[in-house]
Order: structure tokens, then C-alpha cells, then sequence
């Protein structure tokens, strides 16, 4: 790839997990999930695979998604906790804050910023690092 093709973050960003919660509450989305991620809830919380689907999942379409709370937020957030199963989190939720929408533009990252304290904060991801998170974020 030569210089001109390479993204505006080509020397990288910076981002820490603060766990404020700000990408796990507000408005309802979709926390997408595989068998691999399921697998892994399911472990992480004692649970069966079936006793976690039918307590945490919901079907969307083909794919499978994380309940939410009724006021939007990820089933899995606590408010005094933080995210309740954050070894095991999905991979949307750890390659957040590089995500496509997120990264697209200079403007879209400070924006990005603004809603995530950690976002521009913390140590630096190469280019490398956040394009195998773009690349897989399954949104």
C-alpha cells in the first residue's frame, strides 16, 4: 500500500478502556454474536449454552444479537460493575472504539472522542491493530 492509500490514521490512535459504559448504554442497537462469543459467555457465566440463549439472546434476521435492558442498554452493563462479563465480552465490543463509522474520517474520530472518554486517550494502536479491528467489527 503506498503512502497516498493509506488511511489518516496511518500513524495510529490512541484509546483506553475507561469501562464509563458509554458504548454499553443509551440507545438500542444490536451487540452481535457467533458460536465462538457464545461459547465463551456461556463459560464465563456457568451457563449452558441453551440456559445462556434463552437468557441473553435474541434472534435478528439470521444472526444472533444480546438482549438489552429496556432502557437500551447491554444486558451486561452494571452501574456500579461496570460491564459484567468484560474477559469475555464479544469481539464488537472489543474492537470498540475502531469501528468503520468510527474511524472513517478525522471528524468522525473526534466525534468519537467526544462520547468516549478513553477514545484519543491511553496507549497508542498501530495502523495494523486498528485495521484487523475495522475489518472484523460485524455491524
Amino acid at each position: 500500500m503506498s503512502e497516498s492509500e493509506l488511511p489518516w490514521y496511518r500513524d495510529g490512535l490512541k484509546f483506553e478502556c475507561t469501562r464509563c459504559g458509554a458504548c454499553c448504554t443509551g440507545a438500542p442497537g444490536y451487540v452481535w454474536v457467533d458460536r465462538e462469543e457464545v461459547t465463551r459467555l456461556a463459560e464465563h457465566l456457568k451457563l449452558t449454552i441453551d440456559e445462556f440463549g434463552s437468557s441473553y439472546l435474541r434472534r435478528v434476521g439470521d444472526r444472533l444479537s444480546l438482549i438489552e435492558k429496556p432502557n437500551g442498554d447491554c444486558v451486561f452493563w452494571d452501574s456500579t460493575q461496570g460491564c459484567t462479563v468484560y474477559s469475555a465480552r464479544p469481539e464488537q465490543c472489543r474492537t470498540w472504539p475502531f469501528w468503520s463509522e468510527n474511524v472513517e474520517t478525522p471528524q468522525d474520530w473526534e466525534r468519537t472522542c467526544r462520547v468516549c472518554p478513553g477514545s484519543g486517550q491511553g496507549p497508542l494502536y498501530s495502523l495494523d491493530a486498528i485495521v484487523a479491528s475495522v475489518i472484523r467489527t460485524p455491524i
